[in-house]
């Protein structure tokens, strides 16, 4: 189950079919009760960057509260005369029974750790996985851009501006959510504001400005709406011959005369960097040094580092399809794989091997540590051990390739990242508020060093696997390798 756009809407066929063709094969091995342990990780952070946002629990968890079938999807599956009617009962009765751990939202991830784990019946288990990677690849993909974006801004407001450009809807509602996550300030999606309390900004179009016979006038007729809200679009004719100069007299005329004082003007095409310092300029012989300038116009990350290096006067930046659709890579390409199974209540890891080094899984139930420095609260590392590990006072990374790169570690704490979310079926976590999820996202990506940062060439933050885990990683990739 979903909320899409307000409204309480059936998403439990939002699967892929194999996922049902399983589930009937496992039932009709009598496998529907055997317990298996699936993992959700990512290989790649978007765009070369050094991290990747988790966003996405709060829809997740809404999801997996309300999964069933209706009536309604039992009719649609016995349509495709594929299932028979046991199956078709077993599913009418079907109710989420599974332990979910989760990484919380706004915290940096890294590639191939584990970031939900399923551990639960086989076949709701798997009949999870595309809503699992669904939501968790989709708002971490566009949180992860808005976080590059918003440091790239060097703390200038940035506001997510993409609705119109979003994948649907829900990449346009879920997208602005993410993207405060992410770190930007507001979003022009009126019903983010609705739904996650996000705040909704906008002031005109063009199409304000060209409906009167002239530019003052739609800008008189504005301000006068709104004289303690009067932000002007400057760029629908001649930014520096007209815009400018008719926004500096109603300005005085409208709003200063009111008893208030301008909020400020957008740019939206041209040369960003240099019409911004001109406008900067006659704003402030104007008298209106504390009149803000807004900048949008097909931004990313780069061109704003760009443009701010330039020497750009710019308060804030209005960024639409670049973000909304995290248009440089619009792929997150997280995926959800069986770890383990339970026989005679013994967890038996399990191992996906392929000629394709980078695919080949970590088994086992684990549990994600991240090692902060005690003195700097820095990330040292993460650690992915097996789910009953600890971590001692000195401890020993060490790289899962390349062996014998190893360093004892002490003068640190150890946080244990994945928070159990469901307890056989119940919900028994509670998801913080949106602004302090964003306030936590800020406040852990302080954590990491400038290196990790970087757009270009970060460094390759280090994830490795206690000595436990890797043993059992090894035990089976020479159990397969033989055979």
């Amino acid at each position: 189950m979903g909320d899409v756009a307000g409204e309480r809407i059936n998403l439990t066929l939002l699967t892929d079919f194999y996922e049902i063709t399983m589930g009937n094969g496992y039932f009709q091995n009598n496998l529907q009760n055997k317990i298996a342990y699936f993992d959700m990780f990512f290989r790649k952070v978007p765009d070369g960057g050094g991290f990747a946002i988790m966003a996405g629990v709060e829809q997740l968890i809404q999801y997996l509260k309300g999964l069933s079938f209706t009536d309604a999807d039992i009719d649609f599956l016995r349509s495709k005369q594929l299932f028979n009617e046991e199956f078709l009962h077993y599913l009418r009765n079907f109710r989420f029974s599974c332990d979910v751990w989760a990484v919380p939202e706004g915290t940096p991830i890294f590639p191939n750790e584990p970031i939900v784990t399923v551990r639960g019946p086989i076949i709701e288990a798997q009949l999870v996985e595309t809503m699992v990677l669904l939501t968790i690849n989709h708002q971490s993909l566009i949180a992860t851009k808005a976080n590059r974006i918003v440091r790239a801004a060097r703390g200038r407001a940035v506001v997510e501006f993409g609705s119109r450009r979003a994948q649907g809807y829900d990449g346009a509602i879920f997208g602005a959510r993410a993207a405060f996550i992410g770190g930007c300030v507001g979003s022009a999606c009126t019903i983010a504001e609705r739904d996650f309390g996000i705040p909704a900004v906008g002031t005109m179009a063009h199409s304000w400005v060209q409906t009167f016979n002239n530019e003052i006038d739609a800008f008189r007729a504005y301000a006068r709406i709104y004289p303690d809200n009067c932000l002007l679009l400057v760029d629908t004719y001649n930014v520096l011959k007209s815009g400018i100069p008719n926004a500096i007299k109603v300005f005085n005329e409208e709003v200063v005369a009111r008893g208030f004082r301008p909020k400020g003007i957008r740019i939206d095409s041209g040369d960003i960097a240099y019409l911004s310092k001109k406008c900067r300029r006659m704003l402030d012989n104007a008298g209106f040094s504390d009149c803000k300038i807004l900048v949008s116009n097909s931004l990313d990350e780069y061109i704003i580092r760009d443009i701010l290096v330039q020497g750009a006067k710019v308060d804030s930046f209005g960024v639409g399809e670049r973000l909304i659709t995290s248009k440089s890579e619009p792929v997150f390409g997280g995926v959800y794989k069986l770890v383990a199974v339970e026989e005679a209540g013994q967890i038996v890891p399990k191992i996906k091997l392929s000629e394709n080094v980078e695919k080949i899984t970590i088994p086992g139930h684990k549990q994600l540590w991240r090692l902060f420095e005690s003195n700097s609260g820095k990330a040292i590392a993460d650690v992915i051990t097996l789910a009953d590990e600890s971590i001692d006072e000195t401890y020993v990374i060490f790289d899962p390739v390349h062996t014998w790169k190893r360093k004892t570690v002490s003068g640190f704490f150890a946080k244990k990242l994945l928070t159990k979310i469901f307890d056989k079926g119940k919900c028994v976590y509670e998801n913080p508020d949106l602004k302090t999820i964003q306030g936590y996202c800020q406040e852990q990506v302080g954590t990491l060093w400038d290196e990790v940062l970087r757009f270009e060439n970060p460094h390759n933050y280090y994830v490795d696997l206690s000595q436990a885990l890797w043993d059992v990683r090894e035990k089976l990739l020479m159990e397969f390798s033989v055979k």
